[in-house]
């Protein structure tokens, strides 16, 4: 029987709940200690799991023999909390977006390279089915070259959600809206369908929430580096939630889609996952009768799991895999990057007139 690797958590915060759970719920790992700033806190998550609590993640490595972390904190504060992990010979999965910034990125991807360590970015929309099968469609030459892509992001945060936490809603501590925090999932489905980006223009305002700083919706279209093109709306003002949608066409002239949430948008803590993801788009000729079959197989499967855990774990399970067999993860800090990179682009470029930060 193969020996677990030994994770430990830092941060202690909502979507660390949910990792633990992910992590006492993989054959592949085993949770061990929590580390951060707060000891209250700190203490109180650790005795909830019955894990140790530490200063650092220096300390889970040599007092715990853990190999690897889950980085769950505040996004702001990932490089820093990235770089002590691998400082102290520990691999990293860290949670969306990866940084700030792509230079930030850039920091965090070259100490993996200097330290010979897995670096990983949380984006377990890709464990789906319904996204499994749109790569497999890709890879396979089912829709031929992917050339269009429609990225669509239409949810709901309200006061209580931005009140929930102090660093939320604010340019200094979260660094964005809508982009940063709600569509890196999307985005990644996006670059991991079409390739990274080569071009974008847009615009982003805050149209429904005066009592935050930063951007709630966001439009662009986009030129990929494989010469296709794609378009992105994204929004939080939409009461209590409507969609959102990856859709690829091909110059086959075939097409494949994703709904990766529906109703009220999943928040880590605060709520769960309204309904299963499903293929709502699929032309391919020979397995367009196959999507009514797909759509039952996806809803009887979301019954049976606690969607808010099981993909987490799959990702878990993942980064465990690359440790072990010393390969690339499926989402590698590159893709992290890319994401980020067109967040901070698209904040850049198409900020509204006369804004200031």
């Amino acid at each position: 029987m193969k020996e677990k690797i030994r994770i430990g958590l830092y941060g202690y915060g909502k979507v660390a709940e949910l990792h633990a759970q992910a992590i006492k719920a993989s054959s592949e790992a085993e949770l061990v200690s929590v580390c951060g700033r707060n000891r209250e806190r700190r203490d109180a998550f650790a005795a909830r799991w019955g894990i140790a609590s530490r200063d650092t993640p220096e300390d889970m490595a040599r007092r715990d023999e853990a190999g690897a972390v889950i980085v769950s904190t505040p996004h702001p504060q990932h490089r820093d909390g990235v770089l002590k992990c691998f400082a102290a010979g520990l691999h990293a999965l860290v949670e969306k977006p990866m940084a700030l910034s792509t230079a930030e990125c850039d920091d965090m991807i070259a100490a993996a390279r200097d330290a010979g360590k897995v670096l990983s970015v949380v984006c377990q929309r890709r464990w789906f089915p319904s996204s499994q099968r749109i790569r497999r469609a890709i890879d396979e030459g089912k829709i031929g070259k992917p050339v269009l892509c429609q990225l669509t992001l239409l949810g709901w945060r309200d006061r209580t959600y931005y009140d929930s936490d102090p660093w939320r809603g604010k340019w200094a501590t979260e660094g964005g809206g809508i982009l940063i925090n709600q569509a890196p999932h999307q985005i990644d489905l996006m670059h991991w369908f079409m390739g990274p980006h080569e071009e974008i223009h847009g615009f982003w305002d805050n149209f429904n929430h005066p009592y935050i700083e930063v951007d709630d919706s966001a439009v662009a279209v986009v030129r990929f580096k494989n010469g296709g093109i794609g378009s992105v709306l994204a929004s939080n003002s939409q009461k209590p939630g409507i969609y959102a949608k990856v859709h690829v066409h091909g110059d086959a002239a075939y097409s494949v889609g994703v709904q990766t949430d529906g109703g009220a948008m999943f928040i880590a803590g605060m709520s769960g996952i309204a309904e299963p993801p499903l293929n709502d788009l699929w032309t391919i000729p020979e397995e367009r009768d196959l999507l009514d079959e797909w759509r039952a197989d996806d809803e009887a499967f979301f019954r049976t799991i606690d969607a808010t855990v099981h993909f987490f774990t799959l990702q878990i399970d993942d980064f465990c895999g690359a440790i072990r067999e010393g390969r690339k993860p499926v989402s590698t800090g590159e893709d992290g990057r890319e994401t980020v990179r067109f967040i901070e682009t698209l904040l850049k470029t198409g900020a509204p007139r006369g804004f200031k930060r």
